[in-house]
């Protein structure tokens, strides 16, 4: 059996043991002694790489900040030829955890209910990614007032699908991203916008149902 003591894990291993308690337990249930029983060594090496439990909660907060801000202002930065394109490399974070982590953001706002500090870190997050959206939409010719308040509407209504944890299955979602587009648009996108999008997330039009009636 080996000696726990003489293991170091990386820095790596640290934190993704404290993202995964925080996403299964809630932030109270990332402390350094739980930590190491679960990476099975001493909690002597955690201090390699943290002062102290504070120290590793700022770095979850860093993950969370180059994770999920920096992607979706990335996203809304990317080059787009009308606006349902922009607003669908935008949707990708909905839709890709490579560039958006959904449990995450629903953990760091649960966290932010126990943390003045963390809530301030959320308000400010929700500027940036808002003000990234509005700067989007200025860019395809609406005004100030316009262009908020159609981010606020495209950012809270995903914010509001986190926050009610909507367990949908990708294709059922699917179906809905046409009229998406039209409501935060208000034109028709065209379908080859939509193929290329459907594609990225390895569907086609054909594999999605449409339908009025099944809503």
């Amino acid at each position: 059996m080996p000696n726990t003591e003489t293991i170091r894990v990386p820095l790596e291993s640290w934190l993704k043991a404290a993202y995964d308690s925080l996403i299964e337990s809630g932030i109270d249930a990332v402390k350094v002694l739980p930590l190491a029983k679960k990476l099975n060594i001493s909690r002597t090496s955690f201090y390699w790489y943290f002062e102290d439990r504070d120290a590793l909660l700022t770095a979850l907060i860093g993950l969370w900040k180059n994770k999920n801000t920096e992607n979706l202002v990335k996203q809304s930065r990317a080059y787009a030829e009308s606006l349902s394109e922009a607003i669908l490399n935008v949707f990708d974070c909905w839709l890709n955890t490579e560039l958006f982590d959904s449990q995450l953001e629903f953990a760091m706002r649960s966290w932010a209910l126990q943390s003045e500090e963390v809530s301030k870190e959320i308000l400010s997050a929700d500027a940036l990614r808002i003000d990234a959206l509005a700067n989007m939409f200025g860019r395809f010719g609406f005004n100030p007032l316009e262009a908020r308040t159609r981010a606020r509407a495209l950012y809270l209504t995903q914010i509001g699908y986190i926050s009610m944890k909507m367990a949908e299955p990708t294709e059922y979602r699917m179906r809905y991203i046409p009229e998406y587009l039209k409501i935060f648009t208000g034109v028709e996108p065209e379908r080859r916008e939509l193929e290329r999008f459907y594609s990225r997330h390895g569907f086609t039009l054909s594999d999605v149902d449409f339908s009025k009636d099944n809503a």
